[in-house]
């Protein structure tokens, strides 16, 4: 090595790594809690490093204050070990993704925590949340206008992230509670019989057959979307007179591997066997593009509702759903426990929004007695 001026800094004849052009290379030499220590300063040209400069740094080191190379790298490598160790939000949701592939909502909640989440919460630790972190959260939410149902969704997703990682033992459970707002979606939807004819009348008038037998069998069966969309040939049985439901089709219907029933009325029998088949050889009810299963069906349905004169806010599928649910609980015939077997809710809370159409059938039929009796 060759000395330069400056005590214990020396250099090497070196070369650059690009063009091989000739160049210095600083080293320093110094003790430190009483021994000595060899240390790369840098280079002339690529770190613009020059005797003077590799002299500061060695007195910096010498008086402690700043870190020798190999205590850099040492506290580099803690570093490393403690992010890798370290569970943010980011790297909980891609093992949540890892492990539950075939959920069914994953990709609505991708892009839940792709918009929302990600560069809010992405590098934090659920344990490193605070309850101002969710405060602020919560206000950047309603600053954008986002729903209510969207806000819970969103909050959802943070607490289920959270407690997935408490679930896997990478933390302990959090002493922080992740409220969600309180949503009233139990919306009901109902036709008057005015609006009921014009939608038959729109139904009949359309060319689009499989957009309105579909949602005339809403009408009369009550089945929901997706069961309509995956309903095959084979579920349907006309000889004993029902129709089976398989799998998991929504979140309130039957439990993936189970199956449920629900009769064949005579108009849904008569819908059926008169139905037109687009592809004959097709596996599928109401078949989408070159007979597979269908994905979709807004376009034509939403014609024949705007057609019809309904409201612009009326589901024309789910809505049809609690109309056919309104019609049997208001006609006094139908019990709730019935209701919800047609319905094929999992449990009676989900069906209890229809109960006051019943009480107020009962209550007319009640109120009879004073014009049966002689007064």
């Amino acid at each position: 090595m060759i000395k330069t001026s400056y005590p214990g800094v020396y250099y090497l004849e070196g070369k650059t790594l690009v063009d091989e052009k000739p160049e210095k290379i600083f080293y320093i030499r110094y003790r430190r809690d009483g021994k000595p220590v060899k240390e790369k300063a840098g280079r002339q040209y690529r770190d613009d490093m020059t005797a003077a400069r590799a002299n500061q740094i060695r007195v910096a080191r010498l008086q402690g204050q700043e870190l020798s190379n190999r205590e850099r790298r040492h506290l580099d490598e803690e570093r490393k070990r403690a992010e890798d160790s370290r569970w943010t939000f980011l790297r909980l949701w891609n093992e949540y993704k890892r492990v539950n592939p075939h959920l069914k909502a994953v990709s609505k909640d991708d892009n839940r925590f792709q918009v929302h989440l990600a560069s809010v919460f992405g590098d934090k630790a659920p344990t490193e949340l605070t309850p101002l972190d969710l405060d602020n959260f919560r206000l950047s939410l309603a600053h954008k206008k986002i729903s209510k149902g969207s806000q819970r969704n969103i909050l959802e997703l943070v607490r289920r992230i959270a407690n997935f990682g408490v679930k896997k033992h990478l933390y302990p459970p959090l002493s922080l509670i992740i409220e969600l707002p309180t949503v009233n979606n139990l919306k009901t939807e109902d036709l008057t019989p005015a609006q009921l004819r014009a939608l038959f009348q729109a139904m009949d008038a359309d060319l689009n057959r499989q957009a309105a037998n579909l949602m005339k069998l809403v009408l009369y069966t009550g089945m929901r979307r997706g069961e309509l969309f995956s309903l095959q040939w084979k579920d349907v049985d006309f000889e004993r007179g029902f129709i089976y439901i398989r799998g998991k089709i929504e979140e309130d219907g039957p439990k993936g591997g189970q199956t449920a029933k629900i009769p064949l009325n005579q108009p849904a029998r008569e819908l059926l066997l008169n139905h037109e088949r687009p592809y004959p050889d097709s596996l599928y009810v109401f078949p989408g593009h070159g007979g597979g299963m269908r994905v979709d069906i807004k376009i034509p349905v939403n014609r024949i509702k705007e057609r019809a004169g309904l409201p612009a806010d009326f589901r024309a599928l789910h809505g049809l759903r609690h109309v056919y649910a309104s019609m049997l609980a208001s006609s006094g015939q139908v019990d709730l426990y019935t209701l919800q077997k047609l319905l094929t809710h999992k449990s009676p809370q989900m069906t209890q929004r229809y109960a006051h159409l019943r009480d107020e059938s009962l209550q007319k039929a009640a109120n009879l007695v004073g014009s049966l009796l002689p007064g």
